[in-house]
């Protein structure tokens, strides 16, 4: 993962190497050889994603793109790539963060075990009618029709059977860790508080708009709050994009490995045009 962009810029190489440099392990290594089984651990895997999504934001500064957002916004670990775009903290910091985040996240999954589902084609009113019988939590808002769930090993059986039982077209259980956005990650939340405690938090350049609230965050007091809040509460993806929608913006961009955000995006409004930075090739190809 990312390799291809590490051979082609400069400044995504020099991301690479901070990251190894900040967390003093060659994490590098891990993303362009594997394991794959071991670069798939949060620990590991949320540090990698960042930096990839780092790597291509700053990939495409070099090639001269001039991407001067309005508002910013991540999905779960996203978010803190939308604080490096916006300047509110260091890509070191972060990535120290994530890795943090990935650990304290991973033990509150063996101590407190479960997992996550996606539930297709069930509307909401009826999903958390299951979720409160289950004792279940909606995890992701992520598209009219594309509901997570999250939560013990046996609440998430029963909330999928009951799902399929009450007219879900197909119920997916996703290879996570952990119940993730769930009170069953309240482990975490002291942890990352005494982290994010060590790190300096600038004014946003840009308005981040917040995973918990779906609303624009503009101090640094509101952007700690979240990240502590965003461990247990569901992501509001899809309120998130109608704000941006709401507010003006036409042109989604990407950034980071893979494309699902996209395909969120597309779902939920498929008249804005949506473009994806994800490797050289495709930022070679992005046209604004």
């Amino acid at each position: 993962m990312g390799y291809d962009l590490y051979q082609s810029y400069r400044q995504a190489r020099d991301t690479f190497e901070e990251a190894d440099s900040a967390l003093e392990f060659p994490l590098s290594q891990l993303c362009f050889e594997g394991p794959e089984e071991e670069l798939r651990d949060t620990v590991n895997a949320q540090p990698a994603i960042l930096t990839t999504s780092v790597a291509c934001l700053r990939a495409a500064s070099e090639c001269g793109i001039a991407l001067k957002p309005a508002l910013v916004a991540g999905h779960s670990l996203g978010e803190y790539t939308a604080l490096v775009a916006a300047n509110v903290i260091g890509f070191s910091d972060s990535v120290r963060l994530v890795r943090e985040r990935g650990r304290l996240m991973q033990e509150a999954g063996k101590t407190m075990p479960g997992g996550m589902a996606a539930i297709i084609g069930i509307d909401e009113e009826s999903l958390e009618e299951v979720c409160r019988e289950t004792g279940s939590q909606i995890a992701n808002f992520n598209c009219s029709g594309q509901i997570v769930i999250s939560g013990t090993r046996e609440s998430l059986a029963r909330s999928m059977d009951l799902a399929k039982a009450r007219g879900a077209r197909r119920v997916v259980p996703l290879q996570v860790s952990g119940a993730f956005h769930s009170i069953l990650m309240q482990p975490t939340v002291d942890g990352m508080a005494q982290a994010i405690s060590q790190v300096n938090f600038g004014l946003p350049q840009v308005p981040i708009v917040a995973n918990s609230t779906a609303q624009p965050m503009t101090s640094p007091d509101e952007v700690k709050e979240e990240l502590l809040r965003q461990l247990c509460h569901c992501v509001q993806w899809q309120p998130s994009v109608e704000y941006m929608l709401g507010d003006g913006v036409s042109t989604f961009i990407e950034i980071g490995p893979g494309q699902v955000l996209s395909g969120l995006i597309k779902r939920i409004n498929s008249e804005v045009q949506v473009l994806n930075m994800s490797n050289a090739e495709s930022i070679k190809a992005i046209e604004l």
